[in-house]
């Protein structure tokens, strides 16, 4: 699992290339809450998720509440096969 970053023109995009799973997500979320803020838009890109379970949806779950309360817009920017597919098990409720 790896994490990309860069701020372009006020956005900060985010991209996860890995598992976003239980084994992952503490990792993550030491890396991405943090940066909630920081930018006026941020931008996740889930196209390079390869798994996603409930722990996974939970910090996404997370991340759009803190950006909510931040007052950062939030976006996704792409979503791999795995995500799409947990989303539509969902019914699409997270995002």
């Amino acid at each position: 699992m790896s994490i990309t970053c860069e701020t372009v023109d006020g956005t900060a995009r985010l991209g996860i290339d890995g598992e976003l799973t239980i084994y992952t997500v503490a990792e993550l979320a030491a890396a991405l809450l943090p940066r909630i803020g920081a930018a006026p838009r941020l931008e996740i890109d889930l196209s390079q998720v390869t798994e996603i379970d409930g722990a996974g949806l939970q910090l996404l779950a997370v991340i759009k509440r803190e950006a909510a309360g931040n007052g950062t817009d939030l976006s996704l920017a792409g979503q791999s096969q795995a995500v799409t597919s947990t989303f539509q098990l969902c019914g699409g409720a997270i995002f």
